[in-house]
C-alpha cells in the first residue's frame, strides 16, 4: 500500500488484493524486506520483528492477506501496534487487524479491534469503516431463523449507528440494506413461533406473535402472511370481527398476494366479508393505514 493512500481508499477500491509490486517496499530481490516476504512462516531462527520497521511489518501483514492467511496477517498487524504504538502505521494496522480478523471469521477479535479504533480515532476518516466492521461482526453471525436472535438485535443496533453517525459515508447505504434484512429476519422469527403455536391450536399465543409482526414489523415481507394467519387464528377462536378486519387490511394493502386469496376463501366460505368491524386493535390499524385517521 503506497504511503500516500489511506486505508479507507485501499479497502473501498478493493486494493486488499495486494500486490507486492504495489506496496513499493520491495525494490530488489536482495533487500531485507524482500527476504522478510520470502520467509513463508514466522521462524524464531529469523531476525526478530524488532529489527524491522513498522512499515516492513505492516507490509508483511498485507502480504499474508494477499496469500489468503488472514490469521497470520492479523498477528503482524498486532505486532505493528505493539512495537510502534505511536506511529501512523499503528493506526493503519489497527483497522487492518479488524479487517483481517473478520476475514478469518474471528468475529470477537474483529469487533475488539474495530472498537479500539473507534475509541482511539473517533474523528478519523476510517472510523466509519471501523464501525461498519463492528456491525458486520454481528451481522455475519446471524443464524437461521430458528436460533436465538440476540446477535440480530446487536447487529441492528450497530448498523443503526453507522447509518446515523456516518450518513454520508459509503457504508451507510450498505448498512441500510443489511438493517432491512436483519429486521426482516426478526420478523421471520416471530412468524416461525406463531406458526408453531397455530399448528398446535394454541390460538391466543399464535395471535400474540402475529400481532407483533403486524404492529412492529409491518414494513417487512412477512406482514401479508401474518395478517392471513390472524384470519385463521381468529376464526378458530370464533372472533369474526377481528378475522374480517385482518382480511380487510390484507385486501387493501396486499390484494395481489396468495395470502389475500387464501383469506378471501376462508372468510367467504363462512359467509363473512373482508371489511373492518368492531373496535379492536386491528380496526385501529385499519383506520390508520387505510383511512389515515391517526387520532
Amino acid at each position: 500500500m503506497a504511503g500516500g493512500r489511506t486505508v479507507k481508499t485501499a479497502l473501498v477500491a478493493g486494493c486488499l488484493l495486494l500486490s507486492l509490486s504495489g506496496c513499493g517496499a520491495v525494490n530488489s530481490v536482495g533487500s531485507s524486506v524482500g527476504n522478510f516476504f520470502r520467509a513463508a512462516e514466522p521462524n524464531p531462527a529469523n531476525q526478530p520483528l524488532e529489527n524491522f520497521t513498522a512499515q516492513q511489518i505492516f507490509e508483511r501483514g498485507e502480504f499474508e492477506l494477499d496469500r489468503g492467511r488472514p490469521e497470520d496477517a492479523a498477528e503482524f498487524f498486532a505486532e505493528v501496534e505493539r512495537l510502534y504504538p505511536y506511529s501512523e502505521f499503528a493506526k493503519r494496522a489497527l483497522i487492518m487487524q479488524a479487517f483481517a480478523y473478520h476475514q478469518d471469521r474471528d468475529y470477537e477479535n474483529s469487533r475488539s479491534a474495530a472498537q479500539r479504533y473507534i475509541d482511539f480515532y473517533p474523528l478519523d476518516d476510517d472510523a466509519a469503516y471501523a464501525q461498519y466492521l463492528l456491525a458486520l461482526s454481528y451481522y455475519d453471525q446471524i443464524e437461521e431463523v430458528g436460533r436465538d436472535q440476540g446477535l440480530t438485535f446487536q447487529a441492528l443496533q450497530a448498523l443503526r449507528t453507522v447509518i446515523e453517525r456516518y450518513p454520508e459515508s459509503e457504508y451507510a447505504r450498505s448498512s441500510i440494506l443489511k438493517f432491512d434484512l436483519a429486521f426482516d429476519h426478526l420478523a421471520g422469527k416471530e412468524m416461525e413461533i406463531g406458526r408453531y403455536y397455530l399448528k398446535r391450536q394454541h390460538y391466543a399465543a399464535a395471535v400474540n406473535r402475529f400481532r407483533v409482526v403486524v404492529e412492529d414489523f409491518q414494513t417487512t415481507t412477512h406482514t401479508p402472511e401474518a395478517l392471513h394467519r390472524l384470519v385463521e387464528a381468529y376464526l378458530s377462536l370464533g372472533l369474526t370481527d377481528e378475522a374480517q378486519t385482518a382480511g380487510a387490511i390484507l385486501g387493501y394493502n396486499y390484494q395481489s398476494t396468495e395470502w389475500y386469496e387464501d383469506s378471501f376463501a376462508l372468510l367467504t366460505g363462512q359467509g363473512l366479508e373482508m371489511r373492518a368491524r368492531g373496535d379492536n386493535w386491528l380496526a385501529r390499524i385499519y383506520r390508520q393505514t387505510v383511512k389515515g385517521e391517526w387520532l
